[in-house]
């Protein structure tokens, strides 16, 4: 049931649109993205931001006192290995690969917000061994 609660149908354009989007490489799948941003002032991160927002600032007033229970990841450099990089940060994230590529070529960027220590210290250490710089904050 929850397989058919979460399926999407597709028109015959709509899925014509994502044969062509699938056929393009990493950068033209960026431009693309910037393209969309900039005509109709969209941006796929956003949804991403705003779910993360109440649990950061949720927490953000207790551990003022008390240990940090939250903390936010930031890729402060993305390394010699970027599309290694890139891979990390989808997997982390679920970012599209238009979103992850664009999110590691803005850094530094807070790619992770209001997780607890031990998931923190997993995604820094899954992206330091894919070469990038990270922070926790």
């Amino acid at each position: 049931m929850s397989d058919a609660a979460t399926k999407v149908e597709l028109s015959a354009n709509e899925k014509a649109v994502i044969t062509a989007l699938e056929k393009l490489n990493v950068i033209e799948l960026n431009n693309v993205v910037k393209y969309m941003e900039q005509e109709y002032g969209i941006s796929a991160a956003a949804p991403v931001a705003v779910a993360a927002a109440p649990a950061a600032g949720g927490d953000a007033g207790a551990g003022a006192d008390s240990e940090k229970t939250s903390f936010n990841v930031e890729l402060t450099e993305s390394g010699a290995q970027k599309i290694a990089v890139i891979k990390v940060v989808r997997e982390i994230t679920g970012l599209a690969l238009g979103d992850a590529k664009a999110a590691v070529d803005s850094a530094p960027k807070v790619i992770k917000e209001g997780v607890t220590k031990a998931e923190a210290e997993e995604m820094k250490k899954k992206l330091e061994a894919a070469g990038a710089k990270v922070t926790l904050k």
